[in-house]
């Protein structure tokens, strides 16, 4: 059910919290910016509601991947994180390896066949997952289907006016519930996968901004081994360039109000690495306090790919399963310490001069960026 939030002609907002209680399997979804004719206005897309409320579907029962529809070029220009301010904002500059080595700016490096695996770290709220992707989208003209969290599916009633512009737009993108037999099954399909091992505790980390928090068991490996699938491995910095994180989890443990709100937020609420120990099993879901900046720039360095196809006689060498674990974990960490120490040699790092840039060259496309 769709609905405006300002028509004046009727009150659309009540009628449908009215009819959503009556209805069953009833998505709401609200358009703050529409009047009454809202399927005649622009910023309306109902081909992308009824993907995201899985109406559209070859049976009685939605299939996560069969029913799945890529994005048109429609919703891609109209998405949130194609708009000209948030693309100089954010100002995402990314590098690949080739297969001799050689870094290029783009993702020259990347295969044009699959099954591709690409492994990195997460940044602050995850929000880095939306420029990895739409750069597949907008350079190699694909999917890169990210594994989410579940919770991103399950939202709560209490919880739906915040969170379904950003759960809409994860689930246009072809974000797929993580789990190992969905992994399996984008992997068996020859799909591109983007997977965090870090998941949940690194992009809700406390304040060490680039710290790994990845699990000990070679959890992935093994599968992409099996499957042949290649693997990058990748890094990400620029969080601390856009904000400062003010108040992080430990913050809030030791003040008896946000104490309170972050254990009565994750009642109810899936860990995915309960059981496990350590760091990695200890990521409740909060929101951290931080404050923006004037914003710098996302870098993104994919390190050079890494070949499993023929290995699966290996499976049963736990040796060699975790070297290569150790080696992709040992790549993503020196492409973290690459782009942290090549990014002050960018002169367009700033938004400002990256807005005068802008104003000569008039696109927001190959913003220049250091010399690789």
């Amino acid at each position: 059910m769709d609905f405006s939030w300002k028509d004046n002609f009727m009150p659309s907002n009540n009628e449908a919290q009215r009819l959503s209680r009556l209805l069953k399997h009833c998505n709401v979804r609200m358009f703050e910016g529409n009047g009454h004719t809202i399927l005649l206005e622009s910023g309306v897309n109902l081909l992308s509601t009824i993907k995201t409320t899985q109406m559209y579907r070859h049976s009685s029962k939605y299939d996560i991947f069969k029913d799945f529809l890529p994005i048109s070029m429609t919703e891609f220009k109209t998405s949130p994180m194609e708009n000209w301010w948030y693309r100089l904002c954010i100002g995402t500059a990314v590098f690949s390896t080739m297969e001799d080595g050689k870094i290029v700016r783009g993702l020259a490096g990347i295969p044009d066949k699959g099954p591709v695996l690409v492994v990195g770290n997460h940044m602050l709220w995850g929000f880095d997952a939306f420029s990895v992707v739409l750069e597949f989208l907008r350079e190699k003209k694909l999917t890169l289907h990210g594994l989410a969290h579940p919770e991103i599916y399950q939202i709560r009633v209490e919880d739906e006016f915040i969170m379904i512009p950003y759960t809409d737009a994860v689930k246009i993108l072809g974000a797929i519930p993580v789990s190992p037999r969905n992994l399996f099954r984008l992997l068996s399909r020859n799909s591109y996968a983007l997977l965090y091992p870090g998941g949940a505790r690194e992009s809700l980390h406390r304040k060490a901004s680039y710290k790994l928090f990845w699990p000990d068991k070679e959890e992935f490996v093994r599968m992409a081994v099996k499957l042949g699938a290649t693997i990058i491995p990748f890094g990400a910095v620029g969080e601390d360039d856009l904000s400062e994180l003010i108040v992080d989890y430990n913050d809030m443990k030791r003040i008896p109000f946000f104490d309170q709100m972050v254990n009565e937020y994750n009642q109810g609420r899936t860990n995915l690495r309960e059981g496990m120990g350590g760091e990695i099993a200890q990521q409740p879901l909060h929101i951290p306090i931080f404050l923006p900046k004037l914003p710098g720039r996302y870098y993104f360095l994919f390190g050079k790919p890494i070949q499993t196809k023929g290995k699966e006689h290996m499976l049963d060498d736990k040796n060699y399963l975790r070297e290569l674990y150790m080696q992709i974990k040992c790549d993503v960490e020196k492409n973290i310490d690459y782009l942290l120490t090549k990014r002050e040699d960018d002169p367009y790092r700033g938004i400002v001069e990256r807005f005068m840039w802008l104003m000569n060259c008039g696109s927001l496309d190959q913003i220049p960026s250091f010399e690789p």
